[in-house]
C-alpha cells in the first residue's frame, strides 16, 4: 500500500507530532509498504539521511517558536505524488500542509485521515494578535477540517471524546502513537550520569519534552524548586529546548538552585533512553496534550510519572499504580509534596516502576502499526466517491477559510491604525515637551 503522509512538523525538529510521524512511517514501511512524507524545511534538515521525504520551502521559526511555515506546494511536488501514486493520504495538521493533503485527496479521489495530534487552540499565543475569536476559530476550524476527511484518529480516548462534543461527525479511531519500548529499557543511566557530571548518589527529578510555554513550564520548575530547596542532593534533569529554557532558568535563579538544575539541551537515539534511565522519577504538567508520549517513554524505562489530571495523562497514569495523577488544580506547593512521598516510600517506589514498565508494553509501536494498518485496509477496500453533502462541506470549509482571512485583515488594519495613533500622539507629546 502507498500511504502519502502530510505533516507540518518533522525531523530534525524535536516534538511529539515529529517523533510520532517518524515512527509511524519507519513502522509502517517495516510491514512492507510505501510511506511519502510531505514536509517543511527545518535548519539542519540537510544533514539527514531521508528516504521518501519531499521538502517544501518554508518560513523558519514562525514568530519566535520553533515550527516552519510552508509556502505553497510548488507543482513540481504534485507530480512527484502523482509518480508515487498513493492509496490512502493521511494528514497530521489541519492547517497549512493539511490544506495540501485535502487537495490530494480530492482530485485523486483517495480517502482522507487525519490525526488530530493537538489541541490547536492552545498554541495560537505563536500568532500576532492572539484572543478569545483566534481560538474559537481555530477550533472551529479543526472540526471542520476533520468533517471534510474520510475518517479521525483521536490519539487518545480524552481527545475523542472532545472533538465528538465539538461537533466532529466523522469515524473516530482511538490509534495512539506507538514507543519504541525496548530500546528505552535498554537505556544506561550511569553512562548519562557520567557524561553529564551527575552523582550516582543524586536523585534525579526528570522531564521531557519541548520547552514552551503551553507546556505548563513555569509551574512545573516551581514545584521541583520547592522539593529540590529541601534535598541539597536532588537535582532537576530537563531534556529539551525551545522558549521557556530560559524561564525555567530564571526560576531556579530566584530560589539559589542553580546548580540543581541540569539542562544538557534536545537529546535523541541513544543519549534519549540513557536520559530517561538516569532519572529516578519524571515529573509531568502540561494540560494541552493529545497523547503523552514521553510520560510512556519514561515508563518504559521503569520510570513512575507524577502528573496532572488531564488530557494525554489520565490515559497513561493510573493514580498510585504506576505512579500520581494529581488533580489539575493542584497546587506547586503539593505537587511537591507528592514527589517528597514517593521519594520517601521505596517499597511504593518499586511497586510503580514494575507497573510502570508494565503500562507501556500496552502502548508499543507494533501494537499501535497493526491499529493503524487495519484502519487504511479498512477504507482502501472502500471506493471514495463525492455526494452533494461532500461537496456543501467542501464549500463551507473554503468559505470558512475566507471568513478567516477577511477577518486577520480587518484586524490587522485595526491595530495598524490602533499603533499609528498611539505613536503619532506620543510624537507629538516629545515635540510638545521638548525644550
Amino acid at each position: 500500500m502507498n500511504i502519502c503522509m502530510f505533516t507540518n512538523t518533522y525531523l530534525p525538529h524535536v516534538g511529539g507530532v515529529a517523533r510520532s510521524v517518524s515512527s509511524i512511517s519507519h513502522d509502517l514501511r517495516k510491514t512492507g509498504h510505501n510511506v511519502l512524507v510531505i514536509t517543511p524545511t527545518f535548519s539542519g534538515d540537510d544533514e539527514l539521511e531521508e528516504k521518501d521525504v519531499l521538502r517544501v520551502p518554508a518560513i523558519q521559526n514562525f514568530n519566535g517558536s520553533d515550527f516552519s511555515v510552508r509556502l505553497p506546494l510548488p507543482v513540481v511536488f504534485m507530480k512527484k505524488i502523482a509518480d508515487f501514486n498513493p492509496h490512502v493520504v493521511h494528514s497530521h495538521h489541519p492547517f497549512l500542509l493539511g490544506d495540501a493533503a485535502l487537495r490530494v485527496s480530492r482530485r485523486r479521489k483517495l480517502p482522507l485521515i487525519f490525526t488530530h495530534h493537538t489541541l490547536y487552540e492552545k498554541y495560537t499565543h505563536y500568532v500576532p494578535l492572539d484572543s478569545k475569536a483566534l481560538q474559537h476559530f481555530v477550533i472551529q476550524l479543526s472540526c471542520e477540517y476533520a468533517n471534510l476527511c474520510t475518517n479521525v484518529i483521536a490519539p487518545s480516548q480524552s481527545i475523542a471524546q472532545l472533538i465528538r462534543t465539538r461537533g466532529v461527525s466523522r469515524p473516530i479511531w482511538v490509534v495512539p502513537s506507538g514507543v519504541d519500548t525496548d530500546s528505552f529499557q535498554a537505556g544506561d543511566g550511569g553512562r548519562f550520569h557520567e557524561a553529564h557530571d551527575i552523582s550516582p548518589n543524586n536523585l534525579v527529578i526528570g522531564h521531557v519534552g519541548r520547552l514552551a510555554p503551553e507546556k505548563n513550564l513555569t509551574y512545573l520548575a516551581e514545584a521541583v524548586a520547592l522539593f529540590v530547596r529541601d534535598y541539597p542532593q536532588a537535582r532537576f534533569l530537563v531534556i529539551g529546548a525551545g522558549p521557556s529554557r530560559e524561564e525555567i532558568r530564571r526560576i531556579f535563579e530566584e530560589y539559589h538552585l542553580s546548580q540543581q538544575l541540569s539542562m544538557p539541551g534536545e537529546k535523541t537515539g541513544r543519549e534519549l533512553a540513557d536520559a530517561y534511565k538516569a532519572m529516578d522519577v519524571f515529573v509531568f504538567a502540561s494540560k494541552t496534550e493529545t497523547q503523552g508520549m514521553v510520560l510512556t517513554e519514561a515508563m518504559a524505562a521503569g520510570k513512575p510519572v507524577i502528573a496532572l489530571n488531564a488530557s494525554g495523562s489520565r490515559e497513561v497514569v493510573q493514580d498510585d499504580i504506576n505512579g500520581r495523577l494529581l488533580a489539575e488544580d493542584t497546587k506547586p506547593e503539593q505537587f511537591a509534596t507528592a514527589i517528597e512521598d514517593f521519594l520517601n516510600n521505596k517499597e511504593k517506589g518499586e511497586t510503580w516502576r514494575i507497573n510502570a514498565t508494565k503500562t507501556a508494553q500496552t502502548f508499543s509501536r507494533q501494537a499501535c502499526t497493526d491499529k493503524l494498518c487495519g484502519l487504511y485496509k479498512s477504507l482502501v477496500d472502500e471506493p471514495v466517491s463525492a455526494n452533494e453533502d461532500e461537496e456543501q462541506r467542501m464549500t463551507s470549509w473554503e468559505g470558512l477559510l475566507e471568513m478567516i482571512r477577511a477577518e486577520w485583515d480587518l484586524t490587522s488594519k485595526k491595530m495598524k491604525a490602533a499603533f499609528n495613533a498611539v505613536t503619532q500622539e506620543n510624537v507629538g507629546r516629545v515635540n510638545k515637551d521638548a525644550p
